[in-house]
């Protein structure tokens, strides 16, 4: 618009305080209000009011942003704790265009980072760490502040907020890392009981880059199963084993909980000798409960998995087959239409879907080769109608042996959601599912076709290794369900050992004695009476023989008498007492919590073994083919930045979920 010959209107009637920033000037028959700061032209007419001039001011980049609430509406005002929302029309909308090419922000620096409008503010720093949270929880990439769209949103959302640079967001990370950092190290001062930590090895999906990963597990005061990272390090895979247990003893050690270690949780195919490092360290301090017999653990369903990877390698053949039948069937609507057609013939009972599966999801090609098991009639008949096409249909005895081998991928998938599933997935729910799966591979070694058994013997190799080192674990955490006791044991060992079962029974019993009586030295209600004694023997000045004096030798002579008549222990106690009843939602810490003043001493024993993380795979990932992998926006960061986001996010995740 032309103002060349526009004339300034100065009335009396122009109360509005807007007034102030806006020259009001008549154009012929318009009005039109111009911008002091801005030069911006907006509507001046009487009938348009004032609101979009103060919309405006709030707005406007030229103008200092102090004393911006006095252009707030007293209706606005009253509206605490949310700023007001505007209307833009769409002229204005289009002059408010900003420009891509050339997008500049000049607004003076708030030297007050808390900026109040009316009774709502903005606090700057906080705002600047909301941000930086949201980035960590969600795996956004750090330079999404300086995207060209993440800047018009945020300025058209709250003008306000002074936007932060890449490398400020990544500063202001760190600090969040360090601040959260220090929340852990309180915690874990704090702990009753120990922790067990589990280790495991990400990859990047870029590069080569390697990375280790350790978490720490725990039951808390509240008898809470907790679990909080606390590492997340560059490894270099050529590295010598002895290079792998040092990084784990440095992150330990820098956490100070080397001394409060119970156990350490490995994948299955992790090198015995960084294991046997470890362990050897922390023995030389004796850290370590029962010798360090419990220390290594691996993960089940990490078992599971390598268990099923050997079941689908044997089928391999067979399954390109069954992907090959399923994209005929699905090749055409005709031939879909015939395949209908002839299960309805043939009566097939099942309602499942033929569909492709995902190779990176073993579950997911388990479900298509069960699926297409119960087709199997449907497809003999349709390739008696099509020969040349169903041309690499399966044999009957390749139906037989994908029937068998399916029915082995089911029990791995019904256990692993076990694991994965379960409402409360402590250490005792383990024992019965691995028992099920010992009992099946005994007898899947059995079958007389040798393609089974020799399949058999492979996955029964992979489990007797596991078997070895985790088993005694297993056992004690299922004595600690006061629905099985000991009954479990007795129950699976006779079928698993035949007549050997009675002698190992014993081994797990002193496995257990050893361990209770060594709680039994570091508990606090069994150092209380020595605690006793010496404060007594070493008297209170000026109290004279009082009455405490006088019944010290009392208190000795209860104590001795009480360990010469071998007074029931926490143990005795438990095991002799009836079962607690079976049910489906029982939750063992719960148990464990309200019965603590009856068993003090075993209770701490159970904090400690149910805490044992007997699987370290989060559900989302419990059927992948592949090993977990660093999201692409974080694996070119530095490694330090990288372990502050991946810490930071678990531990804020974590501290929302409570």
């Amino acid at each position: 618009m032309d103002m060349s010959d526009a004339v300034i209107v100065n009335s009396s009637r122009l109360k509005s305080i807007v007034w102030n920033d806006f020259d009001r000037v008549k154009k012929g028959d318009t009005f039109v209000a111009i911008c002091r700061h801005c030069k911006k032209k907006l509507s001046g007419s009487s009938t348009s009011g004032t609101s979009h001039l103060r919309n405006h001011l709030i707005r406007c980049q030229r103008r200092s942003n102090h004393g911006v609430a006095q252009y707030f509406s007293a209706k606005d005002k009253k509206k605490e704790g949310s700023l007001a929302l505007v209307t833009i029309d769409q002229e204005q909308k289009n002059d408010e265009v900003l420009s891509i090419v050339n997008l500049r922000y000049e607004q003076e620096q708030i030297k007050s980072e808390h900026v109040a409008i009316g009774s709502n503010s903005l606090d700057q720093r906080r705002s600047q760490f909301d941000l930086a949270r949201m980035i960590i929880l969600h795996n956004y990439p750090l330079a999404m502040v300086e995207h060209v769209g993440f800047k018009i949103f945020v300025r058209n959302l709250q003008p306000l907020f002074e936007l932060v640079t890449r490398n400020k967001v990544e500063a202001d990370c760190m600090e969040i890392y360090a601040k959260e950092k220090q929340k852990v190290y309180e915690i874990f001062d704090k702990l009753p009981g120990k922790i067990s930590v589990s280790a495991d090895v990400w990859t990047a999906s870029e590069d080569d880059a390697a990375y280790l990963s350790l978490a720490a597990h725990y039951i808390d005061e509240n008898w809470q199963l907790k679990k909080k990272n606390l590492n997340f390090v560059t490894i270099d895979p050529s590295y010598a084993e002895d290079m792998h247990s040092e990084v784990i003893m440095n992150c330990l050690m820098d956490w100070d909980i080397d001394r409060k270690l119970f156990s350490m949780i490995f994948d299955s195919f992790t090198s015995d000798n960084i294991v046997e490092r470890i362990r050897d360290r922390l023995s030389q301090n004796r850290f370590l409960h029962c010798n360090g017999q419990l220390f290594d653990v691996r993960c089940a369903v990490d078992l599971l998995n390598r268990m099923a990877h050997d079941a689908l390698e044997t089928l391999c053949e067979i399954t390109q087959k069954i992907r090959e039948s399923i994209r005929y069937v699905k090749s055409s609507e005709a031939t879909q239409a015939t395949f209908n057609e002839l299960a309805d013939e043939v009566q097939v009972e099942t309602k499942k879907c033929l569909c492709i599966d995902n190779p990176l999801k073993w579950n997911s090609t388990y479900l298509m080769l069960e699926a297409a098991s119960e087709y199997r009639k449907v497809f003999s008949c349709l390739r008696d109608r099509d020969p040349v096409n169903m041309k690499f249909l399966l044999s009957d005895p390749e139906w037989d042996r994908l029937i068998t081998v399916t029915s082995f991928l089911k029990l791995f998938v019904e256990v692993t959601n076990v694991f994965t599933r379960s409402k409360y997935p402590t250490a005792n729910i383990f024992f019965p599912e691995i028992c099920d799966i010992h009992l099946q591979l005994i007898e899947w070694c059995k079958n007389p076709d040798e393609y089974i058994s020799s399949l058999a013997l492979k996955m029964r190799k992979k489990f007797e290794e596991y078997w070895y080192k985790c088993s005694s674990g297993l056992a004690v955490a299922a004595m600690l369900d006061p629905r099985f006791k000991m009954k479990l044991l007795e129950y699976y060992y006779p079928q698993l050992y035949g007549d050997s079962a009675t002698e190992l029974i014993d081994d797990v019993f002193e496995c257990i004695k050893s361990l209770y009586n060594e709680h039994s030295m570091v508990s606090p209600l069994a150092s209380s009476i020595d605690q006793g004694l010496d404060w007594q023997a070493s008297g209170i000045p000026g109290s004279g023989k009082d009455s405490r004096d006088r019944l010290m030798g009392f208190d000795k002579f209860l104590h001795e008498t009480s360990q010469a008549e071998g007074s029931s222990s926490d143990l005795d106690k438990y095991l002799e007492e009836p079962l607690f009843p079976r049910n489906v939602d029982f939750n063992v810490l719960n148990w464990w919590k309200v019965h603590t003043p009856r068993y003090p001493i075993l209770s701490m024993m159970a904090r400690n073994i149910l805490g044992i993380p007997i699987s370290k795979v989060a559900a989302e990932s419990r059927f992948d083919t592949g090993g977990r992998m660093l999201n692409h926006n974080w694996s070119s960061l530095p490694p330090t930045t990288i372990q502050a986001l991946m810490c930071s996010r678990d531990w804020i995740r974590s501290e929302l979920e409570s």
